[in-house]
């Protein structure tokens, strides 16, 4: 009862702190520390998927396009490996690091964000690779043009959103990821000593290699210039719908068609689905709102450290009701204020909330701010010991989706709705939708992306609370219903067997030999995950998702957690505690 109590008490706090607009707080942290003989790269989690260090013994800041083809020149002469990274770092795969060893250089496109140009007529926006998402959004809205698609968190530049598939939700025009919006792309890459050593060259869509560089993780050269077909700008209406999942299954496919911006958060041990009714107006329409999504904002340090720690106590105690209380309490209050939807830039006073399609689409104020105040910052930054959480994204072809949640759902019913209260302490399950593209690593098909996130421990090797629920979810839309995985999120298990997956994948390794031939850009990642070299031992199959558990030893049977059958998906393998009441 005390912990109960206790979590009551703290969701209180974090209503009442969150009531505060918070105007200043600490940045996060810079995922580039150096000393003198060596640079370590971070995301802003503070740790990789894999737990280990990312390292390379020099970095370098270019300002301009010719600098940038100047020090990939220079890299290729002396034969190093290259990675591109940016003032953010928020992917969980280690796609910027180039791996062990120290024939590399890291090249920073911090500095490089100081062009946006912008032709009205066109209705075309073209940047530096390095420019922010945020400062790109803001630049074109002043010229009266509206970026259609971005990703709800724009702690992002205008390349990295586009190497990684980065998307919003929409199955309309052109459809809500962002490299469909890309009509053009300059590329650096490496080139014989004739040429410098390293060539720009420009692709356009009828350019056999435009498709392969929409998305290419960092893997054929540097972007350094990125040109978006944009629109006359629009505001838009967003109405939240709190209401029961009966029929979600069903519903989804319809939802998707009526609102150009619709997305679904599935609370499932709430039995609760929040319907997104999200669409454009004409920019005359009376609203002056904006989304500031509430897991996005600033937040008490100290408050962050409690719910970390509240959660923490819950699952080394295996206290299912303690996480529902906070789940319960949580869920409540988004529907109180909105999810950060603000009226008039103040506050949520109600439905519709209308605003520029600028301040619509996306947010993460907790971006910015002044090292001033010490005493906020994001919920997550690694520095306070806040919100630590795996994050895990599948993309599902539209026709099979229905199938896949009719599965949650008997799972759901099977191990009782209050083991399922973990996700919905954060966002539960998020549902996105994205058209087919013709990018050769994109969705071939018209999708529906679901994202959650979850608990991760402090220790690798800690099992979870229900870890087998979500091992057992995890397989069935990953191996059952053949997901793919969001390239820039998930544990390793995901990504298995993923060349299978894209018709094209194929078609993207020509463009890869073709552009580098020398592998400069290709990592200890890439090269397990994509092409299907172990040049890193899998070392058993740790709790964090190594790979899939074939026997008791790759779970934790000293703490009661044995690799057992899944309970819908009886070929998935996972990890059950021998008397939980899942099992």
């Amino acid at each position: 009862m005390a912990d109960l109590c206790r979590g009551r008490h703290l969701v209180l706090l974090w209503v009442l702190a969150t009531l505060v607009t918070i105007s200043s707080a600490m940045p996060p942290p810079n995922p580039i520390k150096c000393d003198q003989t060596d640079c370590q790269l971070s995301n802003s989690y503070g740790i990789w998927g894999d737990r280990k260090i990312c390292h390379a013994p020099k970095i370098v800041y270019p300002t301009t396009e010719e600098e940038l083809r100047q020090e990939l020149a220079n890299a290729n002469k002396n034969n190093l490996k290259v990675k591109v990274v940016t003032r953010f770092s928020h992917t969980i795969p280690k796609l910027a690091c180039p791996g062990t060893g120290d024939a590399a250089v890291f090249i920073s496109t911090e500095k490089y964000d100081s062009t946006i140009n912008v032709d009205v007529e066109k209705r075309t926006a073209t940047a530096d690779g390095g420019v922010g998402l945020r400062k790109f959004i803001d630049t074109i809205e002043k010229a009266g043009l509206s970026l259609v698609a971005a990703p709800y968190w724009e702690g992002v530049t205008v390349a990295g959103v586009i190497s990684t598939g980065a998307h919003g939700s929409s199955w309309w025009g052109k459809g809500g990821a962002v490299h469909d919006h890309v009509i053009g792309l300059s590329l650096i890459v490496p080139a014989n000593e004739a040429d410098g050593y390293a060539k720009i060259i420009k692709l356009i869509p009828q350019n056999p290699l435009f498709n392969a560089a929409k998305v290419s993780l960092g893997l054929l050269g540097i972007i350094s210039k990125v040109t978006f077909q944009v629109e006359p700008a629009f505001k838009r209406s967003i109405t939240y719908n709190f209401t029961n999942d009966s029929d979600i299954e069903d519903e989804f496919m319809e939802h998707a068609r009526k609102n150009e911006f619709g997305d679904i958060q599935w609370y499932p041990s709430r039995r609760t689905a929040v319907y997104r009714y999200d669409n454009r107006v004409p920019l005359n329409t009376s609203g002056d709102g904006v989304n500031d999504f509430l897991g996005f904002q600033s937040n008490l340090i100290l408050l962050s450290k409690s719910v970390r720690a509240t959660e923490k106590g819950f699952e080394n105690t295996r206290n299912v009701g303690g996480k529902c209380t906070m789940a319960s309490s949580f869920v409540s209050y988004k529907k109180l204020i909105g999810n950060g939807l603000k009226n008039n830039k103040l506050i949520f006073t109600g439905y519709p909330v209308v605003g520029p399609q600028g301040k619509m689409q996306t947010s993460g104020s907790c971006l910015y701010s002044s090292p001033i105040d010490i005493t906020n910052t994001c919920a997550w930054d690694p520095r306070i010991y806040g919100l630590f959480f795996y994050e895990s994204t599948a993309k599902f072809p539209a026709s099979k989706f229905g199938d896949f949640i009719r599965d949650v759902k008997k799972l759901r019913d099977l191990v009782k709705p209050e083991n399922m209260c973990g996700v919905d302490i954060y966002n539960g399950f998020l549902f996105r939708f994205i058209k087919a593209s013709d990018a050769y690593l994109g969705q071939g098909e018209d999708s529906v992306v679901l994202d959650f996130n979850y608990y991760r421990a402090n220790d690798d090797l800690t099992p979870r609370l229900n870890q087998d629920i979500w091992e057992e979810i995890e397989q069935m839309a990953f191996v059952k219903y053949g997901a793919k995985p969001h390239w820039a999120k998930n544990r390793k298990v995901a990504f298995l067997d993923v060349q299978k997956k894209y018709p094209k994948f194929n078609k993207f390794i020509a463009a890869k030999n073709q552009l580098d031939p020398k592998n400069m850009f290709s990592s200890e990642w890439s090269d397990e995950i994509l092409f299907g070299k172990r040049t890193v031992k899998w070392d058993g199959c740790a709790l964090e998702g190594m790979c899939i558990c074939s026997e008791d030893r790759h779970c934790s049977p000293s703490k009661g957690y044995f690799c057992k059958p899944g309970l819908v998906y009886q070929e998935a393998r996972v990890c059950r505690f021998s008397s939980s009441s899942s099992s």
